[in-house]
């Protein structure tokens, strides 16, 4: 057994079992080692931002990482937008970076780069392995720093660099000799004083494993017993949503908006969520979105076990059962085709227990629709970087095959990671994806004249203008072996959506709105 063959089989060991290539000459022994090892299971990527982003969608939905396997520091420098969500997303995953053999490093051949370096801002735990026999142990050491308690905005992004001679050198298998660390308890003490303190001005932020549908129901039990409301920041990693499950609102993008809908509460209690901050500055904009008198409280920390926590607290206040939003599935949409009638249409046709991984675009104004009607579970993207929510799909449905998967992306977003369009294919994944097809940078023109601007010169509009020339998405995907139709009616795209959900295997709507 080479070091190689030792890292894959530590890796299943500890119940590792998925990984997202894009490997290089540097991987070319690992690649072996996968050959040889049967119950590890890799995914082509044909860019490595689809490696990362599907891993955290992977990651997002099974609770355990899977694994990039990148090509030296360029390749991860490549995937590192992705990581970046994936770190605000706190999504354990384990990148394998290859490298220059040791003793080539000197040389400064043409790829050498400081991986350490490349890594650093998206790692939680970072390690170069020295010798063949100590990379098992190392794979060993990523899968527990992975899975460990980390504060944010750190992440649970592992990344281990294995030189090519480490690779290639005899190695020792390592077996799974401790359990992964639990998830911290909340104090007690801190139980009975938020417990007492909970009202009908009172607002909870949910975030971390509140989101479960586990600490959703403990929260909607507070909120039914309390009169307080629930909220989820604007961007959480996770939410299960659904008929049988309580109301739980999400904070608003633009800075005056989270005031507004803060205004009049007295009390912020932080459960899971950090205090809200402003994603931009603006110069007539506070950064921190707390009301002037609005006392904020911590319960937990988002890697800390808030479901548990919430669960007490409904106990301490003798709270029964919560509200269900029992909404009834809207019909079809008809007329013109936007962002709302395309959330009306997925309310009225979704499977129940869908998975929804949404990007930039409009895919953000589904939530409100299907939430009370559809049960579900939200993938968001979490740190702004877009070209997220197509690779998080395809990872997701990996995760998790017996479940419909939606990708709703902007097609500005989209294009920076089409490529997760070929893995869909090639896997046979039950991917939907939704276009919205607006043709243009559109959050770019409303941040533009959310400067005062009253108009966009043509130069300008020129860089948020996606028409000259169009894309044509139905094209994009077929020529990546996934059928699509394009819709431009409430009745087109319904009916787009029936043929989506017949279908076996991905399927992409162009919806031009």
């Amino acid at each position: 057994m080479n070091g190689a063959e030792s890292l894959v089989r530590t890796l299943v060991n500890h119940g590792i079992t998925q990984c997202f290539a894009n490997p290089g000459t540097s991987e070319m022994h690992l690649v072996q080692a996968i050959d040889r090892v049967s119950d590890f299971n890799t995914s082509l990527c044909l860019f490595e931002g689809v490696c990362s982003g599907a891993a955290d969608g992977y990651g997002r939905m099974k609770g355990l990482p899977a694994t990039t396997l990148l090509h030296l520091g360029a390749g991860l420098g490549n995937g590192i937008a992705n990581l970046h969500n994936c770190r605000r997303a706190g999504t354990p995953l384990i990148n394998i970076i290859g490298d220059h053999a040791i003793h080539h490093a000197a040389y400064d051949a043409p790829l050498t780069s400081d991986v350490e370096a490349v890594a650093k801002p998206v790692s939680s735990w970072i390690r170069s392995s020295r010798t063949s026999n100590g990379v098992g142990l190392d794979a060993a050491d990523a899968t527990h720093a992975a899975m460990g308690n980390h504060p944010d905005p750190n992440g649970n992004i592992a990344t281990l660099i294995v030189p090519t001679d480490c690779a290639w050198d005899e190695g020792i298998e390592r077996t799974q000799s401790r359990p992964f660390a639990e998830r911290a308890m909340v104090q007690p003490h801190v139980i009975d004083t938020i417990a007492s303190q909970i009202d009908s001005k009172t607002v909870l932020l949910l975030d971390g494993n509140a989101l479960t549908e586990e600490g959703i129901r403990a929260a909607g039990r507070i909120a039914a017993k309390t009169q307080c409301s629930l909220f989820t920041p604007t961007f959480p990693a996770r939410v299960e949503a659904g008929p049988d499950l309580p109301s739980v609102n999400r904070l608003p993008y633009f800075p005056e908006h989270v005031l507004a809908t803060l205004a009049g509460y007295s009390k912020l209690i932080l459960a899971g969520g950090d205090v809200p901050v402003s994603f931009f500055a603006y110069r007539d904009q506070p950064s921190s979105l707390v009301p002037d008198g609005c006392e904020i409280l911590h319960l937990a920390h988002r890697h800390e076990d808030v479901a548990h926590a919430l669960i007490q607290i409904a106990d301490e206040i003798a709270a029964d059962d919560m509200i269900p939003m029992n909404g009834d599935r809207p019909e079809c949409p008809q007329g013109r085709l936007g962002a709302r009638s395309i959330g009306q249409a997925l309310a009225a046709l979704a499977p129940h227990e869908s998975i929804v991984s949404v990007d930039s675009g409009g895919g953000g104004a589904a939530y409100d629709v299907m939430r009370g009607c559809v049960r579900h579970s939200w993938l968001n993207l979490t740190g702004g970087s877009i070209g997220d929510g197509g690779p998080v799909a395809v990872g997701a449905a990996i995760a998790c095959p017996e479940r419909t998967v939606f990708a709703l992306l902007g097609d500005g977003g989209a294009m920076y990671t089409l490529q997760y369009l070929w893995t869909a294919a090639r896997e046979n994944l039950n991917v939907k994806s939704v276009v919205f097809s607006n043709r243009q940078y559109n959050i770019l023109e409303v941040e533009y004249l959310r400067m005062g601007v009253n108009q966009i010169g043509d130069r300008a509009a020129q860089l948020f203008n996606l028409n000259d020339p169009p894309l044509d998405w139905v094209a994009l995907a077929q020529g990546q072996g996934v059928p699509g139709k394009k819709a431009t009616t409430g009745e087109e795209f319904a009916d787009a959506l029936e043929t989506a959900l017949a279908s076996d295997g991905p399927y992409l709507i162009e919806a031009e709105i």
